[in-house]
């Protein structure tokens, strides 16, 4: 992994955004002021430059100090500091010292791995909700892992500060933090035996666009269509018009008996997760710089009826982050959508599946990403599966053997190609490890096959080798494409010997039911 560097361009970045928080001038005795991602208890990255920022008088002197280490610089023009101590190996707890013409002290500082728990609320979902919350909230006693929460703030103005602070896991703590981030840590914690640091800045039901800053998004030159519509909207939006109107309806309600269903307090889309750069100022912009080794990612319901956009969208909010970072290409991994909703009969279209299609892709375009495959941890009526445990354990498999060296299965089988012969096709996959397996029974099961007619059919699919799958289907002679999990709930059982779902696929490129119409 790349040190951390403190480009010109990302400072730059940060003074222009800084420049528009008006309700934030500094005052004419400014007080020395770190923000909240910096406190008692936390944890910072290990082997790694510590990038410890914040405000004073400009042009003020500035030491910090973290154990034996120390660094210093000066404050900006806006009365901004950006110093990066020198790395230091897994330990603690220090003092982390910050001096200038006053003193801040932050004391049981930790170094070691430090995490961001990012999407909407399949990771924001807590471990009260996740399977078995008594007994793990009973066995949450690790004090070496230290847990913070970013509140969910949208605004289109750019923030650079949030109310939060840092926390051991107990058996308190660990109920309302994200069951994905917890359970994902502690699997790293018991593994490399080192403090570890989780960031939870998720926000349920959010869209990816929420996620990136609306200067990207209009360079891009893809979303000006999604943007004017935004902008349109909000040009008429009077939110405080919906919220008298509530009121009214609400009184009217009470003075009625209160029968029949409350009035719904209306929500203000003005703030909310799905506006463009919204989150992104609000949620993610005041923990932009800390030191840490990467994020995992929960996030795409949200999306599905756009997964063709999301194929680009996706990456682009990966790599908008790694820029605003300047940790260069940190490790990015997600959680691919889960089966969800009734199970068909017949092969249909799927914007699901489509969604998943867009998350696979991204693989193949950012280094250093990876995409756990949980196609058998569903609840098709809910939306929001309980076991969280499996999911952390399958994201950290990836971070275990790419980023801590452990020779672990972590990838789930993926499509290599197809050979279509006779009425048979000949389906080869990468990464099978020991390979291709069957759960349950020994029978293939998710396949389909179509012919020229585009039409699908359930195929009949038998593994014949290591890495390959034979599959026909009564009534196509001639195949010409093949597909395996392509349903919203989609039945299938592949999967490796080492028990990773095999990933689903499709070799056609023909037209979705979420691809934008010309």
């Amino acid at each position: 992994m790349k040190s951390l560097t403190w480009r010109p361009s990302v400072l730059a970045a940060f003074v222009v955004a800084e420049c528009l928080l008006l309700q934030l001038q500094t005052p004419a005795q400014a007080e020395l002021m770190l923000p909240s991602i910096f406190g008692d208890s936390m944890v910072v990255q290990r082997d790694e430059p510590v990038h410890v920022w914040g405000w004073t008088e400009p042009g003020q002197e500035v030491r910090v100090q973290l154990g034996d280490r120390a660094a210093s610089g000066k404050a900006n023009g806006e009365g901004r500091f950006d110093v990066s101590v020198p790395a230091l190996p897994a330990g603690g707890p220090y003092e982390l010292t910050v001096k200038a013409d006053e003193t801040k002290t932050f004391t049981d500082v930790l170094v070691g791995e430090v995490w961001i728990c990012s999407g909407q609320s399949n990771m924001a979902w807590s471990v009260r909700s996740a399977n078995d919350p008594d007994l793990e909230s009973l066995s949450a006693n690790y004090p070496e892992i230290r847990l913070i929460s970013v509140p969910q703030v949208g605004t289109q103005e750019p923030q650079r500060d949030f109310k939060g602070q840092w926390a051991e896991a107990t058996p308190e703590t660990v109920k309302d933090f994200s069951a994905v981030g917890y359970f994902f840590g502690r699997q790293l914690h018991q593994t490399l035996d080192v403090p570890i640091g989780l960031i939870d800045n998720a926000w349920g039901g959010s869209a990816a666009e929420a996620w990136v800053p609306r200067d990207v998004l209009e360079a891009d030159g893809k979303y000006e269509s999604m943007l004017a519509g935004w902008d349109n909207r909000m040009a008429k939006y009077d939110y405080d018009a919906l919220l008298e109107a509530w009121k009214e309806k609400q009184k009217a309600w009470v003075e009625k008996g209160r029968k029949g269903i409350a009035p719904r307090r209306p929500r203000d889309d003005s703030a909310g997760n799905h506006r463009p750069a919204n989150i992104y100022n609000g949620v993610l912009l005041p923990t932009i710089g800390y030191t840490m080794r990467g994020v995992i990612w929960y996030q795409g319901e949200s999306n599905a009826g756009r997964a063709y956009e999301y194929r680009d969208l996706f990456p682009l909010m990966i790599q908008t982050w790694r820029d605003q970072w300047g940790q260069g290409d940190f490790p990015f991994y997600w959680v691919q959508l889960a089966d969800f909703r009734s199970e068909v009969d017949e092969p249909t279209d799927s914007s699901w599946a489509e969604l998943r299609e867009a998350q696979t892709m991204t693989m193949s375009r950012l280094p250093n990403t990876g995409e756990a495959v949980i196609l058998n941890l569903g609840e098709s009526a809910d939306i929001h599966p309980k076991n969280k445990q499996d999911v952390a354990k399958r994201l950290a498999r990836w971070a275990l053997a790419k980023d801590y060296g452990y020779d672990l299965p972590y990838r789930s089988p993926t499509y290599r190609d197809a050979e279509f012969d006779g009425n048979k096709a000949i389906v080869r996959f990468d990464h099978v490890g020991a390979g291709l397996d069957t759960f349950d029974v020994n029978e293939a099961i998710g396949f389909t096959l179509a012919g020229e007619d585009q039409k699908f059919v359930r195929a009949n699919a038998k593994i014949v080798s290591k890495d390959t799958v034979e599959v026909t289907a009564e009534g196509i002679t001639n195949p010409v494409a093949v597909r395996y999990a392509w349903a919203d709930n989609p039945v299938c059982n592949v999967q490796s010997k080492e028990g990773l779902p095999m990933t689903p696929f499709r070799s056609d490129d023909w037209p979705g039911i979420t691809q934008p119409k010309e």
